[in-house]
């Protein structure tokens, strides 16, 4: 079964119309080569592709110049920080006066990481960052499976739950144990398989590097750099405080997420939504999810997102601001959410144009002045993207 992501190919096809290079950024196994062999499909121009984890293809860009300087059309090369070298010719190809060739590099690792990209192609290129399925893609008849399941295409679409959840623990040995040495990172996949698990069960909740760092017997700047070797992988995700110029005491470290519900349970052990359901983290994945398909459907950057909390209780789980537009989430695993306390103070502090209450119910409705109640199955339906 293919899914065609019309969604993601407009959005990469729009960048291709601007930038003569553009890369496709996301965690391995995401779905990044696919969405380019669709891509292809509709283009009328040649197309080149390069698999860096193909030894023939690799032995083809001993000399990249050589390689690629006189192809035409689009040229596709996957995997791309198998051989940063690639950058610095990307670079000269991409300043000729004529433009024969236009390059989609797809890569699984952040442009941050990807350091030789970000000196060599400044203002020549363009990421997009790719995520799992989503329910426009999927249908909102299959939410729950996604939640359980999560985003990943083989995880989604494997036959049972049983399969699935084979498919994410080898996702996980070998994302540990091959991907990230091939990145060039040396801690110990041992380490890193047990900070991913202990960030699994503080999934949603505030960093606090000095615990983690205690548990490790580790310092805290090293343990907050194994957390952003995670959040560079796209396998975790930090979201920014919202710091408002108020007289409160406000908390001022990121919230931490797994990327993907699928892995979280993996991590966790959870094989089916009744084990899902049952364990203390259920609420807490529930809120990850949909937050993830809120900022999917709004179009927000992940630089546009944060949450808000005062030492006092006063919190926000999600805020998106775009220029002076800022609105707040609240997301409840509940079919009868109501206001609480904190979403007025929230309304009032922060001056947001409004309060949408993510819930698990099937109705959307009005709960105060500037507050609403937002089915998670009707996101698509009953809210815009950002302008």
């Amino acid at each position: 079964m293919v899914i065609h992501r019309r969604r993601h190919l407009d959005r990469v096809s729009g960048l291709l119309e601007r930038f003569p290079v553009v890369g496709i950024v996301g965690a391995r196994q995401v779905g990044k080569t696919t969405l380019a062999r669709q891509l292809a499909e509709g283009d009328s121009r040649p197309v080149t592709f390069f698999d860096l984890e193909d030894p023939g293809d690799l032995a083809r860009l001993a000399d990249p110049m050589l390689a690629i300087k006189d192809l035409e059309g689009l040229v596709v090369i996957d995997e791309v920080q198998r051989a940063p070298e690639l950058f610095s010719v990307l670079r000269v190809l991409a300043d000729r006066p004529t433009v024969p060739a236009q390059f989609l590099i797809l890569g699984s690792a952040s442009p941050q990481m990807l350091r030789q990209s970000s000196e060599s192609l400044a203002g020549r290129v363009a990421y997009f960052e790719l995520d799992g399925f989503s329910p426009d893609e999927v249908g909102v008849e299959n939410l729950g499976r996604l939640w359980i399941r999560g985003g990943f295409p083989r995880s989604f679409l494997a036959e049972s739950d049983r399969e699935s959840l084979e498919w994410r623990l080898e996702f996980i040995r070998t994302f540990l144990e091959r991907d990230l040495p091939q990145l060039g990172i040396t801690v110990s996949s041992t380490t890193l398989r047990r900070l991913w698990t202990m960030l699994a069960h503080s999934h949603g909740q505030i960093w606090n590097a000095s615990a983690f760092a205690r548990s490790f017997g580790l310092a805290d700047t090293t343990i907050r750099r194994y957390l952003d070797i995670l959040t560079s992988t796209f396998v975790a995700r930090q979201l920014a405080p919202w710091h408002a110029n108020l007289r409160k005491r406000q908390v001022k470290s990121p919230k931490v997420y797994l990327t993907d519900s699928g892995l979280l349970h993996a991590l966790l052990n959870l094989g089916d939504r009744n084990q899902v359901e049952a364990h203390p983290q259920a609420g807490a994945s529930w809120e990850g999810f949909a937050s993830n398909i809120l900022q999917q459907r709004l179009e927000a950057r992940s630089e546009e997102c944060f949450f808000w909390a005062t030492h006092a209780g006063a919190e926000i789980d999600l805020m998106v601001v775009r220029g002076n537009v800022q609105l707040g989430f609240e997301f409840k695993k509940t079919v009868a959410p109501r206001t609480t306390r904190s979403m007025h103070v929230a309304m009032d502090d922060l001056n947001l144009e409004g309060i949408e209450v993510v819930h698990a119910g099937d109705e959307t409705f009005p709960l105060a002045a500037g507050i609403r109640a937002l089915p998670l199955s009707r996101v698509y339906d009953d809210l815009d993207p950002l302008d």
